[in-house]
């Protein structure tokens, strides 16, 4: 797919700082140390890595309740299982590694909170993969117990919808709610590190007009980290999920808005193009001549008999703003997403008009 240099005129800037509901104070913070990035400490990753310091002493030994599987590839789902009945041994490594990863967790969040731009966050959500299993939660949760014992102020929370579909129903709040009165549901699309998620996002707003009741109708999930491709196939491989969903939509009788709306990992330009951060994407995202919403706008140019309209923002972001209509009790807000790497956004709420 041929590279494109400027994007198409849209709705609003891509990445923008003002949106409709809040003001994005910060995002992909990269805050580093004399180890490297604070955040690769509390990654899926890093808590895989602690998993194995803890497996390797059992193992010297000959008893490695694990056996032969390597820790990277022991599923959330087995882990939660240990946790629950397992091997006490193995259940010991479990409880082991999320204690150490709680450590981790609550020593990157006191750094993110002496950032100026996060000083006075009332409350840190957290989301991501991490998050969708047992084991994660009680690591979130031991993390806010270290975090109180210290008298340090902030609250913690889980995102309320599940991992796979908050990235997509964020992209509600990227455009004013006005925006879609005489439409059903919205295109959007989260791509991540590992996975690219898009969905038919139906918004619901005769029962909530502050969108807190959108929901996931039609859903694809593309597990793109396990094969080796080029971004151009990547990128057609996404125009493809587009589309069938934009048919299915059709079928299902919904309105669709024209409008798609995209979180991508990495600094977003008011352009549309990737500054950093896309490190873990395939292919080369930020290469200047590259523009992801000019290249879908080409893709698909029209959404029922109106120009499409997409907006990116940074995934995080995207993710976070999912919890809006959750936050109006605190002005000063962040969200973490515990994934590939660790995501991070400031939020501070706007008045309503």
């Amino acid at each position: 797919m041929a590279e494109t240099k400027t994007a198409r005129p849209t709705i609003a800037a891509h990445g923008a700082e003002q949106l409709p509901e809040v003001v994005v104070d910060s995002y992909n913070a990269e805050i580093t140390d004399d180890e490297g990035f604070i955040g690769d400490r509390a990654s899926r990753r890093a808590f895989r890595e602690i998993v194995e310091r803890w497996r390797k002493p059992l193992r010297d030994l000959g008893e490695d309740p694990f056996g032969d599987e390597p820790s990277d590839r022991i599923s959330k789902k087995s882990l939660d299982e240990l946790l629950a009945g397992g091997h006490p041994e193995a259940a010991g490594v479990v409880h082991g590694a999320i204690e150490d990863f709680a450590q981790e967790l609550a020593g990157v969040i006191r750094r993110f909170l002496k950032l100026k731009a996060w000083r006075g966050t009332e409350r840190i959500v957290i989301g991501g993969g991490f998050r969708a299993s047992r084991v994660g939660e009680l690591a979130i949760g031991r993390t806010a117990v270290i975090l109180k014992a210290e008298k340090i102020k902030v609250d913690l929370a889980l995102i309320r919808h599940d991992p796979d579909e908050a990235g997509l129903i964020g992209a509600v709040h990227l455009a004013p709610a006005w925006m879609f009165q005489a439409h059903d549901a919205i295109l959007a699309v989260d791509i991540g590190g590992t996975n690219i998620r898009v969905g038919v996002v139906r918004l619901n707003l005769k029962k909530a007009d502050d969108l807190s009741k959108a929901e996931v109708v039609r859903f694809e999930l593309w597990r793109h980290g396990d094969e080796k491709l080029s971004r151009g196939d990547a990128v057609e491989r996404l125009v493809d999920m587009l589309k069938r969903l934009i048919g299915r939509a059709d079928k299902d009788g919904l309105a669709l808005a024209p409008f798609i709306g995209i979180g991508c990992p990495g600094l977003i330009a008011e352009d549309g193009s990737i500054e950093r951060g896309a490190q873990n994407l395939p292919g080369n995202w930020e290469s200047p001549r590259f523009n992801l919403p000019a290249v879908l706008h080409e893709a698909i140019p029209r959404i029922g008999d109106h120009e499409a309209a997409i907006v990116m923002h940074n995934d995080a972001v995207v993710q976070g703003l999912s919890q809006t209509p959750d936050m109006q009790d605190v002005d000063h807000w962040g969200v973490l997403t515990i994934g590939t790497g660790l995501g991070n956004a400031r939020f501070t709420n706007r008045d309503p008009d």
